[in-house]
């Protein structure tokens, strides 16, 4: 399969299926996907998702990746830990390559003092041989998406065998992107228990999944420690900067997708069976609860299990036993948001989609 190049032309093998765009031309364009192209080309559904971050992953474990930690800008008036923009660069290697950056900006107060989603993104693709710019999209979407396919790949070799059961401690734009994706992936989910701080916000997300799977059972519980008690599978999706999770809330056999990384209390990481990370050097990062462990003395690489590539690559095990208690905290990828970039570019080169601009 054709790398990614320059121009947006497309060639008789593109109009065929290939997906091949052909080589630089004068002058070069850029392809503008926005939110609205991107859902009409299946974004909101979890199924591209999944495979592409499944490829990520893979070629994340095979070293084919080239991926810097990524920088967070902050300034002065910017005081809760979810005001920052962050940058994140990488290169895909393997038979498409590929380079871009995912320029994701957030704000806590946005909802409730501008009426605007906390969280903005935009990612740029770049043609890996001339190393032009080649699409810039929408990236909001894409992220939040890509995180809960995360989850999905994981929970398939880290949770419980036809688990039925799952908690979600937020009740946001994250964590709808999360449930939805869990319930189309995993039909065996009969139960979901739901907190969050603002009861509306849980009473809300009850009714829109309720009504999106019948049958399906929601509880808006009193308190996180009732809801986490309660499933199989626990996700975390909000803005805290203070853990509150305990270890005891824990059911046997619990796997934690532990989304908004700062929730879970660090005996979690110290007496989990296993802790499962995307990136050991993304993870390991100042500030973040595995690096303050790791300065303390309380865990270290040598305890992690796993990255999760290496659990698809088999060079590591899964889930081993009914009871084992499995962290995930994946800090999340620009390999991630890459993959899934790429695969909605080709599909719209395929489709005609998006709106081209000239680049001089």
């Amino acid at each position: 399969m054709a790398p990614l190049t320059v121009d947006l032309q497309q060639s008789s093998e593109a109009a065929s299926g290939s997906r091949q765009v052909g080589r630089e031309t004068s002058p070069p364009t850029l392809l503008y996907l926005s939110q609205s192209d991107l859902v009409g080309l299946g974004a909101e559904s979890s199924r591209e998702y999944v495979d592409a971050v499944t490829e990520g992953l893979v070629l994340h474990a095979r070293h084919k990746t080239v991926q810097p930690l990524k920088p967070y800008l902050r300034w002065p008036d910017a005081p809760h830990i979810a005001d920052r923009i962050i940058a994140m660069p990488c290169y895909l290697g393997g038979e498409r390559p590929v380079a871009g950056i995912k320029w994701v900006g957030s704000r806590e107060a946005n909802p409730r003092e501008r009426g605007l989603p906390r969280a903005s993104a935009l990612i740029v693709l770049n043609d890996a041989y001339s190393n032009y710019p080649v699409a810039v999209m929408e990236g909001a979407l894409i992220s939040g998406m890509r995180t809960a396919a995360v989850t999905a790949v994981a929970a398939k070799h880290l949770a419980a065998p036809g688990f039925s059961s799952v908690a979600c401690i937020g009740c946001g734009p994250i964590a709808r992107m999360q449930l939805m994706t869990l319930l189309e992936q995993f039909p065996t989910i009969a139960q979901i228990h739901l907190y969050d701080f603002d009861t509306a916000a849980a009473e809300t997300m009850k009714g829109n999944l309720e009504a999106l799977r019948p049958g399906l059972r929601c509880t808006v519980s009193p308190d996180a420690r009732e809801a986490v008690g309660e499933g199989e599978l626990v996700v975390t999706c909000t803005t805290t900067d203070k853990p509150y999770i305990e270890y005891d809330w824990l059911r046997p056999g619990a796997f934690v997708s532990n989304v908004s990384i700062m929730d879970l209390h660090k005996e979690v990481y110290e007496r989990a069976d296993k802790v499962v990370v995307d990136d050991w050097e993304q993870s390991n990062r100042e500030k973040k609860i595995i690096h303050q462990l790791v300065l303390e003395g309380r865990f270290s690489r040598e305890k992690l299990h796993a990255e999760l590539g290496q659990l698809l690559l088999g060079s590591r095990p899964g889930r081993e036993g009914p009871d084992e208690i499995i962290l995930l905290n994946a800090m999340g990828m620009a390999v991630d948001d890459l993959v899934c970039a790429r695969r909605f570019y080709e599909m719209a080169v395929e489709r005609s989609a998006g709106t081209k601009l000239p680049l001089f």
